[in-house]
């Protein structure tokens, strides 16, 4: 999603003066385009993202939009204090962009996997997460995320749209599947797992399939709520562990609906193995691959 991401990001920084941007040293081969077109306003502020964050916290109490980037465990998790302190403490406007979120950075490890970052971020004041699920659906996360005035992360993946659906509107949760008997709601690019498990068992009218883009859950559309009022079974699938991520999220605000229902939650495991592979074998140990999927939904179904 880098690409998506700087082009979006260009087109808004050239249209808007106030909007600076820090790299943590990182975005080689995806942001020259926009160092080009920002020239000062891009400031590489190396590797030292507890600095970095203060110095966006600094500009942005200036007047400035400040976008931090970096890949999402040193965007996250290395200045969390200051991202909590100096920028939502304080009502900053900057935005955190962290790519490669969940085991997005495969053999690379656990140092380089962000499965804890939305539980962090979400949890702290004025602070609000933007999940694309797909390269076609970064620009629209974009947005949403700059037109917000406060804090706010963005988590990138990887994720190429199927040919076979249609882009859904840009709205909290983003119908992607229609059907009757199961509701699931994926953060991320996990949810084109889902999608292809409904191919393989060739019913996609058998769920109806949503993206949820953003936590804390603002209010759901009312579709969201009816399908898990006619289904009573919600599968929530996350590329992120179960304390702090979608599923606890969704858990508390049907709760306070008074709308009950069986869940079901399949999240990154973390490492029951021991050991460390690609993005797609860290899937495949959760059961988050689209084989191990489509045996969950048909057994829901």
């Amino acid at each position: 999603m880098r690409k998506e991401f700087s082009l979006a990001i260009k087109k808004i920084a050239i249209a808007r003066p106030e909007v600076l941007f820090l790299t943590g040293d990182l975005g080689f081969m995806a942001l020259e385009d926009v160092r080009k077109a920002l020239g000062k306003r891009f400031i590489n502020a190396g590797v030292s993202e507890q600095n970095m964050v203060t110095m966006a916290a600094g500009l942005a109490s200036q007047g400035h939009t400040v976008i931090c980037y970096s890949i999402a465990p040193f965007a996250v998790f290395r200045p969390a204090e200051q991202i909590r302190l100096d920028v939502c403490l304080h009502n900053m406007d900057v935005k955190i962009v962290g790519n490669g979120g969940g085991y997005g950075y495969g053999i690379m490890g656990a140092t380089h996997h962000a499965i804890e970052d939305i539980a962090v971020l979400s949890s702290y004041q004025n602070m609000r997460c933007y999940i694309p699920f797909c390269n076609e659906d970064v620009e629209a996360g974009v947005a949403a995320a700059m037109k917000r005035k406060g804090p706010a992360y963005l988590r990138l993946g990887y994720g190429v749209k199927p040919a076979s659906f249609q882009m859904p509107a840009y709205e909290v949760a983003g119908l992607i599947a229609s059907g009757d008997k199961l509701t699931i709601a994926c953060m991320g690019p996990v949810a084109l797992n889902a999608f292809k498990a409904l191919e393989v068992l060739k019913q996609k009218d058998i769920a109806d399939l949503f993206v949820i883009r953003e936590v804390p859950l603002p209010e759901l559309p009312e579709k969201f709520l009816d399908s898990v009022k006619k289904t009573k079974k919600l599968l929530v699938i996350e590329e992120h562990v179960a304390r702090g991520g979608l599923g606890e999220h969704l858990s508390l605000f049907l709760m306070k609906k008074g709308i009950g229902c069986t869940m079901i939650h399949r999240h990154a495991l973390g490492y029951p193995g021991g050991l460390y592979g690609s993005q797609s074998y860290h899937q495949k140990v959760c059961g988050l691959d689209s084989e191990a999927l489509a045996i969950t939904i048909k057994e829901l179904a």
